[in-house]
């Protein structure tokens, strides 16, 4: 082996020049020096012989190769399920609407509202002829019964009269009396029973309503407005009332439920001012029906009355037959007070028909029957409740049977 060269004077300045020995190697080391083979390859022995046995050669498995991956569809995805309700029944389903009960008719409804008349004098009348013959002092006491009922003097007077034709010092049953007074009170209210009559060439045809405070006029206007609508009629309220502000809101409220125009001004305006607006516009609108409210007003109060017969001037100053109808509202429990109340608005206001309300809170219902004799004005409607449809148009016959306790 050579020796290496020595630098010059530049190598040993900056170390370039010098060649290093080779380094010697032993067979151990040349075989650890070997680089590996590659896989599944067999690697040899080392070139130059060692000492001792030779090594076996090492053989290194090959690596598999990999399988490409397969797609697996996800499971299905199950509806979440619905709460568990350990503590809670389960809910029960709604229960099914009742059956509608049939609609009473009229007159089981006039029957009911009749009921306290009726009652009070069938009381006093069955214990009038239990056990009793028919003498001078029943008969007495019979016609006061029926004087107490608001049945009238000269009504009273006929059904004793009748009572006695034939039967005096005999006995007579609650039954015959009851008969013979539903005949009597249907003779004397046959004449009045009329309905209300619309004409159908005049267009509005006027309807005035008038009635002291309280008596239901508001209320009564809703349900004859919704009586014509039904017969196909068109409508029109004006809210002559216009002293109360509830007045005129009730009369909007029955405009919207029964498909009716209305016409109202603010409270405190003029009554007349209005009656006249809502006269032009409903025959500028070929309405049926004009129904006009008003004010309540005390039959007593002179002011009130001259005021009511203002607005009849207006009115007849744009058509001079109009109002065609004044229709006068009574309250029942009013008793023998509604018989001055016919007689002057009958003379202020030329009421031509009347209507009769709250039969059903009173005992007093005979008073129709004396109001129809005395002054002999039809009867357009009765009223035995606050429905719609307990309003109805007066029926002689079924009244007289349903104040004298008759149920069929």
């Amino acid at each position: 082996m050579s020796e290496p060269r020595k630098p010059g004077l530049f190598g040993r300045l900056f170390g370039f020049g010098e060649t290093p020995p080779a380094p010697e190697t032993t067979a151990r080391e040349t075989t650890k020096a070997e680089p590996s083979a590659p896989a599944a390859e067999t690697v040899p022995a080392a070139t130059e012989p060692v000492s001792g046995p030779a090594e076996a050669p090492v053989s290194i498995p090959a690596e598999p190769t990999p399988a490409p991956p397969t797609r697996v569809p996800p499971p299905p995805v199950a509806p979440p399920a619905a709460p568990a309700r350990p503590f809670f029944a389960a809910p029960a389903p709604p229960p099914a609407p009742a059956p509608e009960a049939p609609k009473e008719s009229w007159i089981a409804r006039l029957g009911k509202g009749l009921k306290r008349s009726s009652s009070a004098f069938g009381d006093k009348l069955g214990a009038l002829f239990t056990k009793r013959k028919l003498d001078t002092a029943t008969l007495d006491d019979l016609e006061d019964l029926l004087i107490e009922s608001d049945l009238g003097v000269d009504t009273a007077a006929a059904i004793v009269a009748r009572v006695a034709a034939g039967r005096y010092e005999k006995g007579i049953g609650e039954d015959d009396v009851r008969g013979i007074l539903a005949e009597e009170v249907s003779a004397r209210l046959m004449p009045v029973a009329k309905p209300l009559v619309i004409d159908p060439a005049r267009k509005p045809h006027v309807v005035l309503v008038v009635g002291v405070n309280g008596s239901g006029k508001t209320t009564t206007i809703g349900k004859i407005a919704a009586r014509l609508r039904r017969e196909g009629k068109s409508v029109m309220l004006a809210a002559g009332d216009t002293f109360r502000a509830a007045a005129i809101e009730q009369l909007k409220i029955w405009g919207e439920r029964t498909g009716s125009a209305v016409v109202a001004r603010p409270q405190g305006s003029d009554a007349s001012a209005l009656v006249f607006d809502a006269f032009r516009e409903a025959t500028a609108a070929g309405v049926d029906v004009l129904l006009i409210d008003t004010a309540g007003r005390l039959q007593n109060r002179t002011e009130l009355m001259a005021e009511l017969e203002k607005v009849i001037r207006v009115i007849r100053k744009q058509d001079a037959s109009a109002p065609h109808d004044v229709l006068l509202v009574l309250d029942a429990t009013t008793g023998q007070n509604a018989l001055q109340q016919v007689e002057i608005f009958g003379r202020m206001a030329g009421v031509t028909g009347l209507a009769m309300t709250k039969l059903d809170g009173t005992a007093r219902g005979g008073i129709l029957v004396a109001i129809a004799a005395k002054h002999k004005i039809p009867v357009h409607f009765i009223g035995v409740g606050e429905g719609v449809d307990d309003l109805a148009p007066f029926d002689a016959a079924d009244f007289a049977r349903a104040i004298a306790g008759i149920e069929k």
